[in-house]
């Protein structure tokens, strides 16, 4: 491979980084195109750690070996230490033999009689016919790492007879830098997107990263609103071990996303062990609709959750949860430089409301009016419990719990 060509492929490269082509498709893209320059490469693996609440990194697969055309895949891997085996592989190849001695590559003939045994995967690739394997290393500096990407690892096999050639070795190691920066880019914008998702909800974390970032920009939404928290929770702290009050609170709160999401709801905010959500469809009928049908959802898991907790001697608790629709403020507040994507308005603090409601009414969870008259058809699955006062709202109003016998819960 010239000059020319290594010239040709970085700027496809590039060019490529910059259209945000998806890694698979970057990464088959320039193995395909070292084939075609003359390179003997049968199988490529690229991979890197991530900044993520659960995936600790992933690895792109490009392999030729077979019969077949070219197979690109994309694995995640897990950070958890859950899999003894993976970390066992990670100790034993040629990626942690460079992360901990400060090397660039590692170059190892297959052909040349060397005893094997340090490098499991090496063994594998030597037994499958491969001739050649370089690993290389990107390294990434203090000011470009996030989180624990702070480098790129990649590896190149050949299964020719020669292998590959002295230039063709020292243009995969000028090519790989070219890759790596084009990959990191990719990464950060999914590491953005993800951040901004987990950390402020899917839609408001869309927004964000479209721009829509100015304080006091609001737009006005019909919405339904979510209230809810957990039952005897300043009680359960108080009682209950330490170390067992964020289980806890992951475990409940996972199952009220879970529905929220599964419904098509908004998570906005977590207070505690409350959680402020939004239902906003095209039609409020709609938005009530499957606010309810999440709200269902959530208190059939959490029977089930309750069930295996009893079972494992911790703590259960059940939540309150208060349904209202109305007008809120969907935008930016806060100050200069700390901002917060929520909805404001006198509709949340009804809900707020309701929800407190449910404690000295003995109920999980109550509708208001409004959401009601803008739900006709859900009118068959509730049942009045009366008129309120509400604590802070002008007038009463008639407020509905789900019907036992209609939604056939207990």
């Amino acid at each position: 491979m010239d000059a020319q060509g290594i010239l040709d492929l970085s700027r496809w490269i590039a060019e490529a980084g910059l259209r945000g082509v998806p890694e698979t498709d970057l990464i088959g893209g320039f193995c395909e195109r070292l084939v075609a320059a003359g390179v003997p490469l049968t199988r490529t693996v690229v991979g890197a750690d991530t900044l993520h609440p659960t995936i600790a990194g992933h690895v792109v697969t490009w392999d030729s070996s077979g019969r077949n055309a070219a197979e690109v895949r994309r694995t995640e891997y897990g950070g958890d230490g859950s899999d003894p085996d993976i970390d066992e592989k990670w100790l034993r190849s040629p990626f942690h033999r460079l992360y901990t001695s400060g090397e660039t590559m590692l170059r190892l003939r297959l052909t040349d009689g060397a005893e094997g045994g340090e490098f499991p995967i090496v063994d594998e690739l030597r037994a499958q016919g491969a001739t050649d394997y370089m690993a290389i290393v990107n390294r990434l500096g203090p000011r470009a790492a996030i989180g624990e990407l702070d480098c790129i690892f990649s590896s190149w096999v050949s299964h020719h007879p020669d292998g590959f050639s002295d230039a063709q070795r020292d243009a995969l190691l000028t090519l790989t830098g070219s890759l790596a920066l084009a990959l990191r880019g990719h990464a950060m914008a999914h590491i953005a997107n993800t951040l901004a998702e987990t950390y402020l909800g899917r839609d408001a974390g869309h927004r964000v990263l479209r721009g829509h970032i100015r304080r006091g920009v609001a737009e006005e939404l019909d919405a339904v609103l979510w209230f809810s928290d957990l039952q005897g929770f300043t009680r359960i702290t108080d009682t209950a071990a330490p170390e067992t009050i964020l289980p806890l609170l992951n475990d409940y709160a996972e199952l009220v996303v879970t529905a929220i999401h599964r419904h098509h709801g908004q998570v906005l905010k977590f207070m505690g062990d409350g959680i402020l959500a939004v239902f906003d469809r095209s039609s409020a009928e709609d938005a009530c609709r499957a606010a309810l049908d999440a709200a269902e959802e959530a208190r059939a898991r959490c029977k089930e959750l309750n069930a295996r907790r009893s079972a494992a001697g911790l703590p259960v608790t059940r939540f309150y949860l208060g349904l209202h629709q109305g007008k809120v403020f969907y935008g930016n507040i806060g100050g200069v430089d700390r901002l917060d994507f929520t909805v404001v308005g006198p509709a949340v603090n009804e809900a707020s409301r309701i929800a407190a409601m449910c404690r000295s009414l003995d109920q999980d969870i109550l509708l208001s009016s409004a959401f009601t008259e803008s739900a006709p058809e859900c009118r068959e699955r509730l049942i009045s419990v009366g008129r309120y006062l509400l604590r802070g709202v002008a007038r009463p109003q008639e407020l509905y719990t789900l019907d036992p016998e209609a939604s056939g819960s207990a």
